[in-house]
């Protein structure tokens, strides 16, 4: 049996991350960067394909974790008939050049405690097993172009496949291990690095004004998350670190999530900007400008880190998967999906920023206008929708709903009396047009009076929890009477144990669970109909579906009790930071 999704904490350098147990082991981590291959892969796997544990010899009777206030330095207390010792774990941040670090401090709290420490790395999501070497000061793994090198205090022996570690640490004794990434590497000054970890943390996160909200430490606790999901050399935010963690228990909706969705974009910079980190905004906006470049004809929802194209999917047939959902999948064949919706979100994208107070490059103004230009040809087209199902082009609603939103967010721009004049008047008169039948259309065409409420997709009586943005980007207003049905209709056939799931249940498998975006969604709606009650009811629900150290996945499995999907999701952190922020302002929308 695989450990429990929620089991797991996160720790991050600004380019990549690792999952660990809640009993100190490290199963998951992508070195040099988030979408690199993983050389500990037992979080879809098992230890033989990679991990790193650090615990007792004897086991212990009670462990307890916590990240130190206001970082993602993680603690991890094991008690034992023999004293208490402190697993310390943490990332120090990379600067350019830099070798990427994991460092684990062991410190004695009580008694004598005998600990073991057994590193196995595995290349190649677990598929080549390195070569071990003593060479200097530092314990090698190598394999191919891949290598880590150990520097430790400790006495440390090659045996089975790993490097193993037995030692005895008393009270207030420290020692430490420190894995990098090359094998020339160097050691470094672990307490000098904790500190520098641990300032680089506090200093970020203090930019928040904590009494903007209710619930201060949750969305401080999401911030911080986000911020460990940004690649800092571009600015691009991962939409989680993982790979294949399932939606559905034991089924095949695996995918690989270790990428950047231009759809995120519009909810990250909202968020971003409303708790106050202008400078990350503008980062993640630069990236999306690099990344779609001159040719928005060609956009692809999702790229890399470093704006470069996602690889062909694969998948990995020597994991077994997360207990056993398979196949294990490297690269996402959505990369090859047309979905209108996301110009949508890339205009809305560069107006949040463009209110925020940063002008236009005119490349900017460009591929505004070339985005305007694409959409007047291709608008009517059957198109994937948001949640990416892989079956027959539909004319779905929020695609269609999206659309407009380009367009408005260009006439919104364009036109404006005090603004220099970006676009010719024939192109803001077709946009205007065009933005007037699209908003008739889905009136007409996405209304079903069978079921009271706009529908998945023209000629569908189906519900989607994603019409749930129709007032939220200002397609229509929260007061619109088949806004209040729609809403009505999602939250009685949609919810489920007090939050929502994105689809009627079993229309993508019978155990898929309630979506946290979506619940935060529907949270934001009530506030807008000025039902605080059951809007607070269903954030707090949403807040009790976070792990021990206040980290989200992208669902929630009502039935089973647990967390499913990639982990921790950056949608749904995004989507708490903004419900969290918005009972200040109950009625703004992102127009």
């Amino acid at each position: 049996m695989s450990r429990p999704i929620e089991d797991y904490g996160l720790i991050a350098d600004g380019r990549s991350a690792a999952l660990v147990s809640r009993d100190a082991s490290i199963d998951w981590l992508c070195w040099p960067r988030f979408d690199a291959d993983a050389c500990f892969a037992a979080l879809v796997g098992t230890a033989e394909h990679g991990h790193w544990s650090l615990r007792p010899e004897r086991g212990a009777s009670r462990c307890e974790r916590c990240y130190e206030p206001d970082t993602l330095v993680l603690q991890t207390d094991f008690h034992t008939p023999d004293g208490a010792v402190r697993v310390t774990d943490f990332m120090p941040p990379t600067t350019h050049g830099d070798a990427p670090s994991l460092v684990r401090i062991v410190g004695g709290l009580r008694g004598t405690v005998t600990m073991r420490s057994t590193l196995a790395p595995r290349f190649d999501y677990g598929a080549r097993v390195p070569s071990f070497a003593r060479e200097r000061d530092a314990l090698v793994a190598r394999a191919g172009p891949s290598s880590v090198a150990l520097y430790t205090d400790v006495p440390a022996d090659i045996r089975e496949r790993a490097i193993v570690s037995t030692f005895e640490i008393h009270a207030g004794e420290r020692r430490s291990f420190t894995l990098r990434y090359g094998d020339d590497a160097g050691p470094i000054d672990v307490e000098r690095e904790l500190d520098r970890t641990r300032g680089d943390w506090r200093d970020w996160i203090r930019a928040f004004d904590d009494r903007r909200t209710p619930w201060p430490d949750a969305v401080r606790r999401s911030l911080l998350v986000l911020r460990a999901l940004i690649y800092r050399p571009t600015g691009a935010m991962v939409a989680a670190p993982t790979t294949s963690l399932p939606e559905v228990p034991g089924g095949s909706m695996n995918w690989d999530y270790r990428y950047c969705w231009l759809r995120d974009a519009s909810f990250a910079l909202d968020a971003l900007l409303d708790a106050g980190f202008h400078h990350e905004a503008r980062a993640w906006r630069d990236w999306l400008l690099r990344a779609i470049g001159g040719t928005p004809e060609r956009i692809r929802i999702l790229y890399r880190v470093d704006g470069s194209v996602v690889n062909r999917e694969r998948c990995i047939d020597a994991l077994p998967g997360w207990n056993g959902a398979r196949p294990v999948r490297v690269g996402n064949a959505a990369t090859e999906q047309r979905q209108l919706d996301v110009f949508g979100e890339v205009m809305d994208c560069l107006h949040v920023v463009r209110a925020a107070g940063s002008g236009a490059s005119p490349e900017e103004v460009e591929l505004e206008r070339r985005i305007v230009e694409h959409l007047e040809r291709n608008w009517r087209k059957p198109a994937s929708g948001i949640w990416e199902i892989r079956s027959a082009r539909r004319q779905y609603t929020l695609a269609r709903v999206m659309v407009w939103v380009a367009l408005d967010r260009f006439l919104m721009h364009a036109s404006a009396p005090s603004r220099p004049r970006q676009a010719d008047d024939d192109l803001i008169e077709r946009a205007r047009a065009l933005h007037a039948t699209i908003h008739r259309e889905v009136c007409e065409n996405a209304w079903s009076d069978t079921r009271g409420a706009f529908t998945r997709a023209e000629g569908s009586d189906e519900l989607d929890a994603s019409l749930l943005l129709m007032p939220l980007v200002g397609f229509l207003p929260i007061d619109d009477e088949r806004v209040r049905a729609t809403v009505d209709a999602i939250g009685r056939e949609l919810g489920d144990g007090g939050l929502i799931r994105r689809l009627p249940r079993g229309k993508e498998g019978p155990h898929e669970g309630t979506f946290i975006a979506c619940s935060c969604w529907m949270a934001d709606c009530l506030l807008m109909l000025g039902r605080d009650r059951d809007a607070r009811a269903l954030f707090e629900r949403v807040l009790g579906m976070a792990n021990d150290l206040g980290l989200l996945a992208e669902e929630y499995d009502v039935d089973d009790k647990q967390l499913a999907g990639n982990f921790p999701q950056a949608l749904s952190h995004l989507a708490l930071v903004q419900t969290a922020l918005r009972f200040d302002h109950p009625h703004r929308t992102r127009r």
